[in-house]
């Protein structure tokens, strides 16, 4: 249950780690969201990008948040949205990439950039902290409803890779639900479908679907 994806690679346009702790003022203690370009070659492993790090690791990280992806496409909407420039890490994002879908990914997808691979697991949810980083009015709610909220990837090799490397698909699962589906859109059959993929072997599953799932089939239900 595999395609070939097209032979058009996109591009990493910078990899991003974190630059400072800052201290939230939300209540939920030291923060990593402020990260910036790195310079050469970085090391990506099974935690992410090397000399990055998590603040919250209770709701954030781990092997199936690895590395964030967001792409630049969807960050000139946002450009254009707040009248300012959005440049590589103000979104806590580890890869700023272009012409390839982060928002749109297949779940499952799978990236060759440089020497790793990735994997793509489920949306970015917005959270308190990114609403302060940003300092926009009602922010979570907008970034929610605007449905651009970019990926989350597990490395399956690690490896080293650059800005300016090539971003090559080299697996799209043909089930179909993307990452963006799966945060705005839901239904009770995307959830048998992912459930049937990853029983079978196909799919491996990240925590993040397993708190939705109940609330999907039970919201189904009552319609």
């Amino acid at each position: 249950m595999t395609k070939v994806s097209s032979p058009d690679p996109g591009t990493v346009l910078q990899i991003c780690r974190v630059h400072q702790l800052i201290t939230t003022k939300t209540g939920f203690g030291v923060t990593c969201i402020d990260k910036r370009p790195a310079d050469g070659p970085v090391k990506i492993k099974r935690f992410g990008v090397f000399g990055d790090a998590v603040g919250d690791t209770e709701n954030h990280g781990g092997p199936d948040q690895a590395v964030y992806a967001y792409s630049q496409e969807d960050a000139e909407h946002w450009s254009a949205e707040l009248g300012r420039p959005i440049p590589a890490g103000l979104f806590g994002e580890n890869l700023r990439t272009q012409g390839v879908a982060t928002t749109e990914a297949v779940i499952g997808t799978r990236w060759r950039i440089g020497t790793a691979l990735l994997e793509v697991t489920s949306p970015r949810v917005p959270c308190a902290t990114f609403a302060e980083r940003m300092g926009e009015p009602q922010w979570v709610k907008r970034f929610t409803q605007s449905g651009l909220v970019g990926c989350y990837l597990r490395v399956l090799e690690h490896g080293k890779a650059s800005a300016g490397d090539a971003i090559v698909v080299e697996h799209v699962p043909t089930h179909g639900i993307t990452v963006g589906k799966f945060f705005s859109n839901p239904t009770a059959e995307d959830v048998l479908v992912l459930q049937a993929l990853e029983a079978s072997g196909e799919l491996v599953l990240s925590g993040h679907f397993y708190a939705r799932f109940p609330k999907i089939l039970a919201a189904d239900s009552s319609n």
